[in-house]
């Protein structure tokens, strides 16, 4: 049966707010990557600070203290990575661009593709709002993105000049499958932080981690793909050396 117009505008109920605060948000997170420095290190830290608070909230209440722990430690972990990411002079502007940028498309391909079409669900017994059509909406809108993205990110020069290294260049052929190769890693590395944090939400009995950002919730369900994403993006920049962009 076709869903009625209260069940359709159901589906959309909370998109206005969630609009909005990506609008606020994304300029700023967006400017402070651009600067990188203290911009982006006092964004982190920032940003390290308010996750650890939802996350010591949420596992007091619960009264695990190994959460606590293990989940405060990837936090860390993740915001080191985030940093050394945009540490490199010369690359580290373009790879935490694509990541971000990557982690964002996957988030609303998932959110639009999942309420247009439902379906099936993905894990019902961790997150039943999730859809493999969600998902697979996320997964081709990171990989389009990622294409995107590696024509237009230049690297940086010593004077923060834009040099070459997009798809179009030093990439060669097979550059596009490469593209795609790793916005599909990092895609699925990121959806299964989401379910991850999903799991934890529901395991103590919460529907959010916190109220700080409408529409979203807490911050960490927010940034739940990316904390997920980012010590993955930092291996593979560390394989493949500084100076270089890690889709290549």
């Amino acid at each position: 049966m076709a869903p009625g117009p209260a069940d359709t505008s159901s589906r959309w109920r909370d998109l206005r707010r969630r609009a909005i605060s990506a609008a606020v948000l994304a300029p700023i997170a967006l400017t402070c990557v651009w600067l990188g420095g203290l911009a982006f290190t006092l964004l982190m830290g920032a940003a390290l600070i308010l996750m650890v608070a939802e996350w010591a909230r949420l596992c007091r209440q619960a009264r695990a203290p190994w959460m606590l722990v293990c989940g405060t430690l990837w936090l860390v972990l993740a915001t080191a990575t985030l940093l050394w990411l945009r540490g490199d002079p010369k690359a580290g502007r373009a790879n935490l661009l694509f990541l971000l940028l990557l982690i964002w498309a996957s988030d609303i391909g998932a959110y639009a593709v999942g309420r247009l079409v439902g379906g099936p669900r993905l894990a019902p017994l961790i997150s039943p709002g999730k859809t493999w059509s969600g998902a697979a909406g996320g997964v081709a809108a990171a990989i389009a993105v990622g294409w995107g993205a590696a024509w237009s990110l230049p690297m940086a020069g010593p004077l923060g000049m834009s040099t070459g290294g997009t798809l179009g260049g030093p990439m060669g052929t097979g550059g596009a499958t490469r593209v795609a190769a790793v916005a599909l890693a990092l895609c699925v590395i990121g959806q299964l932080g989401d379910l991850t944090e999903s799991w934890a939400k529901r395991r103590f009995g919460v529907k959010d981690s916190g109220a700080l950002i409408p529409g979203h919730g807490g911050l960490l369900d927010r940034l739940d793909a990316l904390i997920a994403a980012a010590p993955f993006a930092a291996l593979l920049a560390f394989c493949l050396g500084r100076g270089v962009l890690f889709w290549q």
